[in-house]
């Protein structure tokens, strides 16, 4: 991609994507790297448009400057113009159902005879191989989390159900996980001419972060229990009622902790004598004094008084931002977390995240919104040498679609 002057930007300016993934677990690896100036090609179906669509304006932030096609790829005709496409290409992502695109025809080896190095992240919900009564089944962000134990470890105690951790967890993780991998790939395809396929499972993405919870369960037999914004050793909610809306209170440091017992007024309590870490549950009556001290401290307090009191003294705490703290907020303010651009199917400004992280000498840009259907299908394949009848036929066939 090249920006508004036609100068290519970012550090990855000379990698070339061919993105055949939908939704957002898949895309979102190839978003990244769109962000730092590859050129990433989205194929989607003529047959059905990729269902993220449904939320225009968050496609117009999760497809930015990414170039659309509408290409029928399981056709004779329609492999064709992909084997075109990937003859040059670094990196292909596709998210099917396991096992997919081999029954298709495009094995892995066969993309390889079109184009040795090329590097394929394979993402599905559930891997490519495995229990073959698992491979095909369907997948979205809830179901992985159910899978990996992730959902299992989220929410309030019973009665209440499991949580899902929410706005998509498990597809941007393995997004992100996608991401390093495929760029260690392409690292390595680019040393030898020798390319790579990664199979990438989302509910794997999930239990790979799972910490101290995963091990102790695997070697302790522990299923750490749900419980809520506790976590599975401290003692105070985190989550702190003030008389205008809530704050998160990460209760931790021996120098944060003996600040807010000074200013609590308990300093001369020997239930309080020594270094202090944290508040834990396993020192009950310190942990009830406590707490009790903190919510009352909370409570008789707005958001920013509390804010103002504790960050100070180092505690770890932050107001519990909506939307509109988060516009009003100085530091958003000063780092630009938000920017704007202009829709190219609406035409309406947008209002988003500014890519992250921060490049220092080469650094991401927004060049365009996530292109409308097909947008690009006629220049991107002019660029691989298809005449304009070519691809008035393959429209005619249905192998392409506007």
């Amino acid at each position: 991609m090249k920006d508004v002057d036609g100068n290519g930007f970012g550090n990855l300016q000379n990698l070339k994507v061919i993105n055949a993934a939908s939704v957002i677990a898949g895309p979102f690896l190839c978003e990244l790297f769109a962000e730092q100036g590859a050129d990433v090609i989205q194929l989607e179906s003529p047959k059905v448009q990729d269902m993220y669509r449904l939320w225009p304006q968050s496609w117009s932030m999760e497809r930015r400057n990414q170039r659309s096609m509408a290409l029928n790829i399981p056709t004779p005709e329609g492999k064709e113009v992909l084997f075109r496409l990937i003859k040059d290409a670094d990196l292909l992502v596709e998210s099917g159902r396991g096992g997919t695109w081999a029954k298709w025809g495009l094995t892995d080896e066969v993309l390889w005879e079109v184009n040795p190095a090329l590097v394929i992240v394979h993402v599905s919900g559930f891997g490519q191989t495995g229990d073959p009564s698992y491979l095909r089944r369907a997948s979205f962000d809830s179901i992985g989390q159910a899978f990996s134990g992730y959902m299992a470890i989220n929410g309030f105690p019973d009665p209440l159900p499991p949580y899902v951790t929410k706005p998509y967890m498990g597809d941007f993780l393995t997004g992100l996980f996608g991401a390093w991998a495929a760029l260690a790939g392409v690292i390595r395809a680019r040393e030898t001419g020798e390319g790579e396929s990664i199979d990438l499972a989302q509910f794997e993405s999930l239990v790979r972060v799972q910490a101290s919870y995963l091990t102790d369960g695997l070697n302790k037999g522990k299923q750490a229990p749900r419980m809520g914004n506790l976590d599975t050793v401290g003692a105070c909610k985190g989550t702190q009622p003030c008389k205008d809306g809530w704050v998160f209170i990460a209760v931790g440091g021996a120098g944060a902790v003996r600040a807010m017992v000074e200013l609590f007024g308990l300093g001369d309590d020997p239930d309080f004598d020594g270094p202090i870490q944290s508040i834990t549950r396993d020192k009950p009556e310190r942990a009830r004094k406590f707490t009790e001290k903190l919510d009352a401290f909370c409570e008789e307090r707005t958001v920013a008084e509390v804010e103002e009191i504790l960050a100070p003294l180092g505690v770890a705490i932050s107001p519990i931002m909506d939307y509109a703290r988060m516009q009003e907020n100085s530091h958003y303010r000063a780092r630009g977390v938000f920017e704007t651009w202009t829709d190219l199917q609406s035409g309406e400004e947008i209002t988003g995240a500014t890519p992250v992280p921060r490049f220092a000498k080469r650094p991401s840009k927004t060049v365009r919104g996530g292109a409308p259907y097909g947008f690009d299908t006629t220049s991107v394949l002019a660029e691989h040498g298809f005449t304009d009848e070519e691809v008035a036929d393959l429209t005619a066939k249905g192998v392409l679609g506007s």
